[in-house]
């Protein structure tokens, strides 16, 4: 068995060039893999083509529905999407927008699923994630999100607080999107963030807001269950109100 192992540098043009040249050869890969992800095994096949970085994907004959397809799984956190978006592209260049009425298939399957956990997660993401003021009127927040939404996030606060200076951290990822008044800029690494402390005013806020969140709460209508439905426990770290429950343990309690 040939185990041909392709690979390249994680950004979704050179993805793009390399599953077009694939498809266009017809070239079934047994994986497709990053170059920083990627195990060496004895039993592989690797392959590294000298790709394009500046691949348009707007010239691949699919619509866009097919495209924002593509990219919300190439974000994703999935193991395999590699693969799956490699034969949803596929197929997706015979049939153009029937590729979605097709859920037989199993890559058609995955693929809007994936799609629809990513929108999903960005979705809940713009309700819970907390801002908070640090030095030179700085707006900067943290999350832990599954999936790689900082992309996806970016253009709704860029409307939002258009007027604002902002910094929204992936702490996973080590990646950052930091917005200037103008434009937004994703870029990854470690910052040294040690000396941008909370702005005192806005630790009144933080304390003003606690209060009136626990007040307005009536103890006997709590329910917790219905709660974690609505915000998940994984988001309640950088919750403001509910960071001293998530502090207290995985269990809330």
């Amino acid at each position: 068995m040939n185990n041909r192992i392709y690979l390249y540098d994680g950004s979704i043009n050179t993805l793009l060039d390399l599953m077009t040249r694939l498809i266009y050869h017809k070239i079934k890969p047994f994986d497709i893999k990053t170059s920083d992800t990627y195990t060496p095994s004895l039993l592989d096949d690797v392959v590294t083509l000298e790709l394009d970085h500046d691949f348009d994907i707007h010239k691949l004959n699919v619509s866009k529905e097919v495209l924002k397809t593509i990219y919300y799984v190439y974000l994703s956190s999935d193991t395999h999407k590699e693969l799956i978006i490699y034969y949803f592209l596929l197929n997706a260049m015979k049939y153009q927008n029937k590729i979605f009425t097709m859920r037989n298939l199993k890559c058609v399957n995955s693929a809007l699923k994936i799609a629809k956990y990513v929108s999903n997660e960005t979705h809940k993401l713009k309700g819970f994630i907390r801002f908070k003021e640090i030095n030179n009127h700085v707006l900067y927040a943290e999350i832990s999100p599954t999936n790689d939404c900082l992309e996806l996030l970016s253009p709704h606060f860029a409307r939002r607080l258009k007027n604002e200076y902002w910094i929204i951290k992936d702490v996973g990822r080590n990646k950052y999107s930091i917005y200037d008044k103008k434009k937004y800029y994703i870029v990854t690494g470690k910052f040294n963030l040690k000396e941008m402390n909370i702005n005192k005013e806005e630790q009144k806020i933080e304390n003003l807001w606690l209060i009136f969140f626990n007040t307005i709460g009536i103890e006997s209508r709590k329910n917790k269950r219905c709660q974690m439905n609505f915000m998940p426990k994984k988001y309640w770290k950088y919750i403001i109100e509910m960071e001293g429950t998530y502090e207290k343990g995985s269990n809330g309690k």
